[in-house]
């Protein structure tokens, strides 16, 4: 189907601890389509940041298939995972994770920078990934000029700069109080109906019920997978 833009099936992940194996994921099979806003849930030790880190070419599984947008991914090497992550992948992370000493506006364009993209080019699309998070007024301004809803929102702009597939938030607001929270969650809602596939990884119940379609895992396994 073209509308399928993630499959998984059968994904196994097992880590060496010492002598002891420990099996993080153990099976898992799900397709997400394009367009989708899915939130995957679970406890601490359930899969979720596995499965996360796998979805976005972090890490690759230790048995099983992930083809992203048509192209299987599951044993590519660093390197070829690396290109993958820049073009399909925009990443929202906690921690914000901008540099300190630089603009919201190179903030945002550091992925551009990775892709080989001109300058004036980078320029003009950091400036629409600001604008399409009302943040242009503040494109001059340093992270620690900014709030943590502000800083949240350069992460978005920056996650979408290069167009990619999927925006992959891990815990979007777990550094946000409750009504900056609302506020980037509405960010995503807009993102979403704009036609971008949003996945986001949370343990927050209000969080999840924002997206359409909710995985629960359990175990290293789909324990429920419901539209909301």
């Amino acid at each position: 189907m073209d509308n399928i833009l993630i499959s998984i099936n059968d994904l196994k992940k097992i880590y060496r601890v010492g002598t002891q194996e420990v099996r993080a994921l153990n099976g898992v099979s799900l397709t997400i389509s394009k367009n989708e806003y899915v939130a995957i849930m679970g406890p601490s030790g359930s899969g979720k940041s596995t499965l996360m880190n796998i979805l976005g070419c972090l890490d690759t599984p230790t048995s099983g298939n992930y083809v992203l947008n048509g192209t299987d991914v599951s044993h590519m090497d660093d390197d070829a995972l690396a290109e993958i992550r820049n073009k399909e992948i925009g990443f929202v992370f906690q921690s914000f994770n901008l540099l300190p000493r630089y603009s919201a506006l190179h903030n945002v364009g550091l992925p551009l920078i990775y892709a080989g993209v001109p300058k004036s080019e980078r320029a003009e699309r950091s400036l629409m990934a600001l604008r399409s998070v009302d943040l242009e007024n503040r494109m001059d301004h340093k992270p620690n000029e900014l709030s943590g809803g502000q800083r949240q929102r350069v992460a978005v702009a920056r996650a979408l700069v290069n167009n990619p597939s999927i925006i992959l938030a891990d815990e979007p607001t777990g550094n946000l109080d409750s009504r900056t929270s609302i506020d980037i969650m509405n960010v995503f809602e807009d993102i979403y109906q704009k036609g971008n596939t949003i996945i986001v990884v949370t343990h927050e119940e209000e969080i999840a019920r924002h997206a359409r379609r909710i995985i629960r895992l359990r175990d290293g396994l789909v324990e429920s997978d419901k539209m909301n």
